[in-house]
């Protein structure tokens, strides 16, 4: 009996040796495929310890094929002939199932890291909200959906010959003792020794779970390379990190924490005594030094979908992706912000922010009913109405995804217009939104009928995959590339798609600026982008030979214009965060002693020597992204790598949490914190 399960033991053994090979393989093909490198010349010992510690971590769950086949195949072997006879096809097809898991698993992260520059991480959770007909179409015709659908079909046959193969190996025979007592001691072991082997492979060559394999634990030599740190996770791995942190860590924290975290951000003055106010944002209080310019009739804010800052840098001149938004910053009464931080690295957890002036930190907020019917006094369009202004949503798509209709009526937002609705059944759309030219034309006909002061944010669509907009819209001409373009990128199909589509929605944004200028030519005009992008893919090409910099991952423009608007105004801030757009539209309109609330100040004024947001921060001399700690040194996209590196103190990474603390406390304390919006019962 037992010698059966002896056997077994050994076939389980085998049929799990094939994964930690297959895991490899993925690795090896994720590394090639993404990594930034121009060569890999020095780089020998890293990628050593990335694939030594990438081995030991993966076994969290390659482990598990051998318990699994232990259990299921020969356990039972030793009390049924079935699972003898049969043990073969079993112990293949519990394989085959897991096999079949790392593959979607590894497609999954591939097409994550294409869109996000990111292994998995928390905006898988942004999942479930997502419009699922865009997900289902991007994958399709943007991500190769048939191709890795259809690749199951050469690799479960490839990794059954494999795992076969292995099954074929000798076994040894089940040692025999003349002693019963022995032999039972013997077989009691094995038994015994075999659950311990389990545990000592999962924990990574440890039975001490302390010194299980973490992301903290990782060789300084693998780390301190971004990428070699991100290839070393398993995608289960990474995946189970995601499960196990569906909220951000604030929302976790006890009220006594989170009220530290506060106290720190706390302007001085309430830093003692904010615990006593009705909600903590009444501590931000600020009061107008009085309008810059006169008031205008209309005040516009244009959120652009995907606009980064790094196709306005010189670097990329030759593609001339952005030269609409070029001509605009040109002219004299232009004010341009080009290290500029955005709320959120995509789209909705900006909007929200940008809505509230809190930081959504991709807690959903607009999810959330408390804020269906409640507001914030930082919120932008309210504050907006206490000066006067009608105030309008306009969305290049249906305002209901996202429950935007709620949200955005409770944030101050009188109308909340939706282009899949104004513009009619027949107009031409993507999953996202109605075609920008199409949305802007139709909203900027039924602006010229508004007669009252009115504010409009106003938020576009186009630029986002799946890129499919028709070529005779798009209307791109590769001529217009500079001779400094390789044909990498000037033949490559995909990425002209891309950059067309960018250069289109920039040219129907602008030509909508000029027609508002044309007919309200006292206009107050903001524009900046959602997020940024790294659309086409331009990273480690004959244009940008190496791995792209925090600036060109997140950083985005921000755009002011006003015929008496002087650029001389903005001398004290070089650098911005999209908080600070509230109170600059507010301090360029408001009258003097006019009280609002913001958590910075407006760019007329100082800031403060860190700008924040959950994911970054900037100082005059370095940008840092939160989730590696590492910052690299200010300036403009250039060809040479951009070093990066731990700054000596955490003050970055310390002020995002406290900041996104503020917003988990109003979430906590919704009840006490958020105001009733009577505008809404």
């Amino acid at each position: 009996m037992f010698e059966s399960f002896f056997y077994g033991l050994q076939q389980d053994i085998k049929l799990f040796l094939f994964f930690p090979i297959l895991s490899a393989i993925f690795r090896i093909a994720f590394i090639k495929i993404y990594q930034p490198y121009s060569s890999f010349k020095g780089k020998g010992r890293a990628l050593l310890e990335c694939f030594r510690y990438g081995f030991w971590w993966g076994m969290d769950f390659n482990a598990y094929v051998f318990l699994a086949s232990m259990i299921f195949v020969s356990i039972p072997s030793a009390f049924f002939d079935f699972f003898q006879t049969h043990g073969l096809a079993l112990r293949l097809g519990i394989g085959a199932i897991y096999a079949a898991i790392l593959y979607s698993a590894f497609m999954g992260k591939m097409i994550f890291y294409r869109h996000f520059h990111d292994t998995f991480n928390y905006l898988v959770h942004m999942g479930k909200h997502a419009e699922k007909h865009n997900l289902i179409d991007v994958f399709f015709h943007q991500d190769h959906g048939l191709l890795i659908l259809l690749g199951y079909i050469p690799y479960v046959p490839a990794v059954l010959l494999g795992c076969w193969i292995l099954q074929q190996l000798p076994s040894v025979g089940l040692p025999q003792f003349d002693s019963i007592v022995v032999q039972y001691i013997f077989n009691t072991g094995i038994f015994l020794l075999a659950i311990l082997g389990f545990y000592w492979v999962r924990f990574g060559g440890t039975l001490n779970h302390r010194n299980k394999p973490e992301w903290d634990t990782i060789p300084s030599i693998v780390k301190e390379d971004a990428f070699l740190a991100r290839a070393c996770v398993d995608d289960l791995v990474a995946l189970k990190w995601v499960r196990r942190k569906p909220l951000a860590e604030e929302m976790q924290q006890s009220d006594e924490t989170l009220a530290e975290h506060i106290t720190k951000i706390m302007p001085s003055e309430h830093t003692a005594a904010w615990q006593a106010l009705k909600s903590p944002l009444l501590a931000y209080q600020r009061v107008a030094q009085g309008p810059k310019i006169k008031k205008p009739q209309h005040v516009f804010f244009i959120v652009g979908e995907s606009v980064p800052q790094w196709a306005l840098d010189p670097l990329y001149a030759g593609l001339h992706v952005l030269d609409a938004t070029k001509r605009f910053i040109a002219n004299p009464h232009t004010m341009y912000f080009n290290h500029f931080l955005p709320a959120g690295n995509i789209s909705r957890p900006s909007i929200v922010s940008l809505m509230t002036g809190i930081y959504d930190a991709q807690l959903e907020l607009n999810e959330m009913e408390a804020f269906w019917y409640n507001t914030v006094p930082t919120s932008f369009a309210g504050q907006m109405k206490k000066l006067g202004y009608q105030t309008i949503y306009w969305y290049g798509g249906n305002a209901s995804n996202g429950n935007f209709n709620h949200f955005g009526r409770a944030q101050g937002f009188d109308r909340v217009e939706s282009a899949t609705d104004f513009c009619g059944p027949q107009a031409p759309r993507t999953w996202v939104g109605v075609y920008d030219h199409v949305f802007l034309q139709e909203a900027a006909k039924r602006i010229k009928e508004i007669q009252e002061p009115t504010f409009h944010f106003i938020y576009t669509t186009s630029n986002h995959g799946p890129y499919k907009i028709e070529p005779e819209v798009l209307k791109f001409d590769k001529s217009i590339f500079d001779e400094s373009i390789g044909s990498d990128i000037r033949d490559n199909e995909e990425r002209c798609k891309t950059l067309g589509t960018a250069r289109y929605a920039d040219q129907a944004v602008n030509h909508f600026i000029d027609e508002i200028r044309e007919a309200f030519p006292d206009s107050l005009i903001l524009y900046t982008g959602d997020h940024s992008s790294l659309y086409a893919e331009l990273g480690n090409s004959s244009l940008v030979p190496r791995d792209y910099m925090f600036r060109e991952l997140y950083c985005t423009p921000l755009v002011i214009h006003h015929p008496q608007l002087s650029t001389d105004w903005f001398a004290k801030a070089e650098m911005g965060t999209h908080l600070n757009i509230i109170p600059t539209v507010l301090e360029l309109i408001a009258p003097k002693g006019f009280t609002y609330y913001s958590l910075y100040p407006s760019l007329m004024q100082t800031q403060p020597e860190y700008l924040v947001t959950p994911k970054q921060w900037m100082t005059e001399n370095e940008v840092g992204e939160v989730m590696s700690g590492m910052a690299e040194r200010q300036g403009e996209a250039s060809r040479e790598v951009r070093e990066k590196y731990k700054p000596a103190v955490g003050t970055g990474c310390a002020l995002a949490s406290d900041y996104v603390s503020l917003t988990a406390w109003l979430i906590r304390h919704a009840d006490s914190c958020l105001e009733k919006n009577e505008a809404i019962f």
